[in-house]
């Protein structure tokens, strides 16, 4: 579809409740009802935060897209699209651009993180990925040298990942179109027997867990970008996360749902997930992984690190009996370490992320409006 072929419907924005009023940790929140005064945004043009990940990507596919596409479209929007072949294999068939700036950043390039981004939107199915195609578009005057290391990059992440980069396209703009390097990576691969994940899965009850530190990428490019400091140096969270998910279904534990937070954040994937299954999700605050370096830069430029891009992590929602296994397997990994329990799922507020803040309050966790930080995958 297109590069917003993750998004559903937006749900409310973010509504704050005062951790200075009578709403304590024991308080039963009535979210029935609410509405948003804010009229919808409406523009002749395409702007940045259509793009981003939150809610007015959410609108472009549901208000512009799905309608041109009409029966053509897909059900289901999920990171990647399940489908059945004849002998009955299911396959996972995903496709993701890039026009990260700047292309090299500490901790990757975007070269490793078109890989890698489109193999974790495969593996987010369960699938194990096997094929990407690469088109390049260029524009005239990009020095042949950053070319040539943005490809090294993509050999090297397609190898590390096992994958192989089997057809592909370069296309050259003119001088001033474009911006250096765009990047379109498309992937297929194999969904195992037995293997049913998908974001519409998520019951009342559920636990919901991420992998490691949030908020990571988007601050590294953010960083690089402006030339902020923050006393060292924050580095991209960038890796193919397929073999940690096929380490979290061999434990034979149920998966409902699993999603890598990039655009938009864990915030955006988790209002993505509460509006397919029909749920509210519950977040304790204090359990969130937030390092100190993000929060200090998330401070400084006014971020919500629940809303800043991860590129190496991913959220599960497993069944409650089941989470002890699936973090301990996790946690075994060098790519899940960090793994905790960060919330619940819920009957109640279905379609809304709620978080239990320290102060004892609790406020809405909406998907972002615009582009937070633009251009970071």
């Amino acid at each position: 579809m297109t590069e917003t072929k993750n998004h559903v419907p937006a749900p409310a924005p973010a509504i704050s409740l005062s951790a200075a009023s009578d709403v304590g940790p024991d308080t039963v929140l009535d979210f029935e009802g609410w509405a948003c005064p804010v009229p919808l945004r409406e523009t002749p043009t395409v702007v940045m935060g259509h793009g981003g990940g939150g809610a007015m990507s959410a609108e472009l596919v549901e208000h512009l897209f799905l309608p041109a596409y009409g029966s053509a479209a897909a059900s289901e929007l999920g990171d990647s699209a399940v489908l059945t072949v004849g002998d009955g294999t299911r396959l996972a068939f995903s496709t993701d651009s890039f026009v990260v700036k700047p292309m090299f950043f500490p901790g990757g390039s975007i070269g490793d993180l078109a890989v890698n981004g489109t193999v974790n939107d495969l593996a987010m199915s369960g699938a194990v990925p096997l094929f990407l195609s690469c088109a390049f578009i260029l524009q005239e005057g990009t020095a042949l040298s950053e070319l040539g290391r943005i490809a090294q990059d993509m050999g090297a992440a397609a190898r590390a990942a096992g994958v192989r980069l089997v057809t592909g396209d370069t296309k050259v703009v003119d001088s001033g179109s474009g911006d250096g390097v765009y990047v379109n990576t498309s992937g297929i691969g194999v969904i195992p027997d037995g293997v049913d994940i998908g974001p519409h899965r998520a019951g009342p009850g559920d636990a919901v867990l991420i992998s490691g530190d949030i908020g990571v990428h988007g601050i590294a490019v953010m960083s690089c970008r402006e030339g902020l400091e923050f006393g060292t140096t924050v580095e991209s969270d960038t890796a193919a996360l397929h073999d940690l998910v096929a380490a979290m279904i061999a434990t034979g534990a149920g998966i409902h749902v699993l999603r890598d937070p990039t655009r938009g954040g864990v915030a955006a994937s988790l209002n993505e997930i509460a509006t397919a299954s029909d749920v509210g999700i519950e977040l304790v605050e204090r359990d969130l992984p937030v390092p100190q370096t993000v929060r200090d830069a998330c401070s400084l430029l006014g971020l919500d690190p629940l809303q800043v891009a991860n590129e190496g992590k991913l959220v599960a929602i497993v069944p409650a009996d089941s989470a002890d296994r699936i973090l301990a397997a996790l946690t075994a990994h060098p790519l899940g370490r960090g793994a905790r329990r960060i919330g619940t799922c819920v009957s109640g507020h279905p379609g809304m992320v709620v978080a239990r803040t320290g102060l004892g309050g609790s406020r809405v966790v909406g998907l972002p409006v615009g582009e937070q930080l633009p251009r970071i995958c």
